[in-house]
């Protein structure tokens, strides 16, 4: 993807071109910049913190190509910006945004997604909590959380866009949480394992282990199930002052968790070849379709979600 000209995006007459190459953690903009010159909108599947929230940076270039270019069409932020959306209608005043995501075992996330996941492993991650930003490290920061219709997993502190986009967007945020986790608890406590081993300089590059790491999951995928899911909190004040707690539970089965991520893309690229988006410039994907919309594209598949609310509290 990175070799791509725009020269070569003209010759197969693309007029919308999709990125899902990762690991995005290591690459530049050279395929978007391609897609500008051709005069093809860009969109990709990234949901590395830097890569999409740096994607402004062709905004002028795009704009002035008559083009859209978006970055972060994922579960994050794509879709879980679309969730919050959603949850607004009834929450006035966000305070507090807690977003996990857990894949059932039989997932094969594949070599550049795990060098993703193990290059932030450890290493301090930058995090809105209780009004200040400090650092937590990848994969640690353990907890575990129930998903409905699915149980009990471990889950760590992940490194996504959210973490910069949510607070950018809606400044009474005073904690913005993003963990996700493994379905096999072992598996899960090995990554913790090796995080303190990088927090603790033992281990370096982590990311090499991905290999044999993935291996070894792909031999025991029958430990775990086909079942994965995704929860989003919101806490603030709704219309009236009252305090209120939103959870949003989507539970994915037969194996088609898998198909999540991409969504955001394929939503888009409709949109953008219906000339419904009349949008032009280079933005992350950040509230870019709807709940509804995303709801039509799964309608088919073993992908359902609900929305709990706890006791409300009064503030003073």
């Amino acid at each position: 993807a990175e070799t791509a000209t725009a020269a070569d995006i003209r010759s197969l007459g693309a007029g919308i071109v999709v990125n899902a190459s990762g690991p995005f953690q290591t690459q530049g903009y050279a395929l978007a910049r391609a897609a500008i010159g051709a005069g093809a909108h860009y969109i990709d599947l990234a949901d590395a913190r830097t890569f999409v929230t740096g994607i402004a940076v062709l905004d002028a270039a795009a704009r002035e190509a008559g083009v859209l270019v978006v970055s972060g069409a994922s579960s994050v932020p794509g879709l879980s910006s679309a969730i919050v959306r959603h949850l607004m209608r009834d929450i006035a005043t966000p305070e507090t945004l807690d977003i996990a995501i857990s894949p059932g075992n039989s997932f094969d996330p594949g070599l550049a997604t795990t060098q993703s996941i193990l290059r932030y492993v450890g290493r301090p991650i930058p995090m809105l909590v209780d009004g200040r930003w400090r650092n937590v490290h990848g994969w640690q920061g353990s907890a575990r959380h129930t998903f409905p219709h699915i149980g009990s997993r471990w889950l760590g502190y992940a490194d996504v866009p959210d973490l910069d986009l949510f607070p950018a967007h809606y400044p009474t945020l005073r904690s913005v949480r993003f963990r996700a986790g493994v379905e096999v608890a072992m598996f899960h406590l090995g990554m913790w394992a090796i995080s303190w081993g990088v927090r603790l300089r033992l281990v370096r590059a982590p990311e090499r282990f991905a290999r044999p790491l993935l291996g070894v999951k792909q031999r025991l995928a029958f430990l775990g199930s086909d079942r994965g899911g995704m929860m989003v909190r919101l806490s603030g004040r709704d219309h009236a002052g009252e305090g209120r707690t939103l959870s949003f539970d989507l539970a994915a089965g037969s194996g088609h968790g898998p198909y999540i991520p991409g969504m955001a893309s394929v939503i888009l690229a409709t949109k953008l070849a219906r000339g419904e988006v009349a949008e032009r410039g280079a933005e992350p994907c950040f509230d870019m379709f709807t709940l509804d919309d995303f709801a039509h594209a799964v309608a088919d598949l073993d992908i359902s979600w609900k929305v709990r609310e706890r006791a409300a509290t009064r503030r003073r």
